[in-house]
């Protein structure tokens, strides 16, 4: 943060999604950490997506910053390292050394802290000792204090590596559609033909691939969530998931009607994840414009295009977080994909883009996906979504979350040529100011 060197720097500032200015003078004006207000947005950048806390930068009534700041740095610093580490103040210290620095602006000193985003086995981080009555979220430029439910749902992602792996006791085949794993099946054995699991029973077969499981404790056995989800007829679904929801739509944005093309879950057909799958993965590449090329003596029928678009459906159905509010949606548009699945990312929105690790929410339905050839398990899907729509020099493709109405995730894929006087990798992300300053100055 060092880039911040005049008062000029601080009034390009805004407070934002991911940047909080406090005055901390404490009451006698020296500086002093504002314990309940610096630890709220400590925990509510932690668990959205990280933020910059600027003590000793007082807000204007127009919304602008002045520095104010604070002489006893040093009584501000310890109070900070004390608090950080102390588990009866907040959850967990995020913080590191280099995260921390005092600036000097026009002969005062303001302190920084850089606040990361916690990865999953960390949250939700809470201020005090309860995580249902201390744990915030950032929304826009506030602190806002979780749901009970919200809070479950963190503390659930905590400790469950695979959402999708759980055995539902009481749900059998009965609770199948037959078809749906009959074509899933036929695609494994055309691909597969000499896998000896294209020999076995339906629930072999399903324990192979994750979609049935035993507990060995007790010796109970049934479907996995996964194999519910995947092959399962409606009813039973919305059994254990009753937010359940699909929906793809086809909109034509010269026509006055909300859609051209729908598919939902309009009883019409069988309803689970692997049968939408199979709807809609035709209609989202129909249309596409192939550039005729041969392989030896056969023509491609297909590009890293139709490879991207077929990676982006499957991401948001493995990665989707069933128990939450928000629909599976799927949105064709004349020039542009849309992709939203309820949750929130496990992993920050830079990690998926560069690939630095791979965690994904329903690891059995990836997996089964994989078998089939369908889905990245190494971390590259998203990075490989990138290359491939650079490679148009399309817009670079964008990935972000939300909190409201419900907690979810987008990807954006517009194809839309790179006006030819703008480099290639220019962002497309809504970026705030603060980071737009940081990375064009570093």
């Amino acid at each position: 943060m060092s880039i911040l060197q005049s008062s000029s720097d601080i009034k390009k500032l805004s407070e934002g999604i991911d940047l909080e200015c406090k005055l901390a003078a404490g009451r006698n004006g020296k500086g002093e950490l504002p314990k309940k207000t610096f630890w709220e947005s400590y925990s509510a950048f932690a668990n959205t997506n990280g933020g910059i806390i600027l003590l000793g930068v007082k807000e204007e009534k127009d919304h602008s910053f002045t520095v104010v700041g604070v002489s006893d740095t040093q009584k501000i610093l310890d109070e900070l390292w004390t608090g950080a580490n102390n588990p009866q103040t907040i959850s967990c210290n995020l913080l590191t050394e280099e995260m921390v620095s005092v600036v000097a602006i026009e002969g005062k000193k303001i302190i920084t802290i850089e606040v990361p985003r916690a990865s999953r086995h960390f949250k939700p981080v809470y201020r005090a000792s309860n995580p249902l009555a201390g744990t915030y979220q950032r929304l826009h430029s506030s602190d806002v204090k979780c749901s009970d439910e919200t809070v479950k749902r963190m503390l659930s992602e905590q400790v469950e590596d695979s959402r999708d792996d759980k055995l539902l006791e009481k749900f059998d085949l009965k609770d199948l559609d037959s078809d749906t794993l009959k074509r899933y099946r036929i695609m494994y054995s055309n691909r597969e033909p000499e896998n000896t699991r294209v020999e076995y029973s339906d629930i072999e077969f399903l324990r192979s691939i994750g979609g049935w499981k035993r507990d060995r404790e007790t010796g109970k056995e049934g479907l996995t969530i996964a194999g519910l989800l995947m092959f399962g007829k409606l009813m039973p679904i919305q059994e254990v998931f009753p937010n359940y929801l699909l929906d793809y739509q086809e909109r034509d944005e010269s026509s006055d009607v909300r859609w051209v093309d729908r598919v939902s879950l309009d009883g019409s057909w069988s309803g689970n994840i692997f049968d939408f799958y199979l709807k809609v993965v035709k209609k989202l590449i129909a249309d596409l414009k192939i550039p005729f090329k041969l392989i030896g003596d056969q023509s491609e029928n297909s590009t890293h295009i139709h490879d991207a678009i077929r990676e982006a459906f499957v991401n948001s159905l493995v990665h989707a977080d069933y128990t939450g509010k928000a629909s599976v949606l799927a949105v064709k548009n004349s020039d542009s994909f849309n992709f939203r699945n309820p949750g929130l990312m496990r992993i920050s929105v830079e990690q998926a883009i560069n690939g630095y690790e791979h965690d994904c929410r329903n690891q059995k339905m990836h997996q089964m996906f994989h078998f089939l050839g369908l889905g990245e398990r190494a971390g590259s899907g998203i990075p490989n979504i990138f290359k491939w729509w650079g490679d148009n020099h399309w817009l670079k493709p964008s990935i972000y979350e939300e909190l409201e109405p419900y907690d979810y995730t987008v990807i954006e894929l517009e194809m839309r040529d790179v006006p030819k006087d703008v480099p290639k990798d220019v962002p497309k992300e809504r970026i705030n100011k603060i980071f737009e300053y940081i990375k064009n100055n570093n």
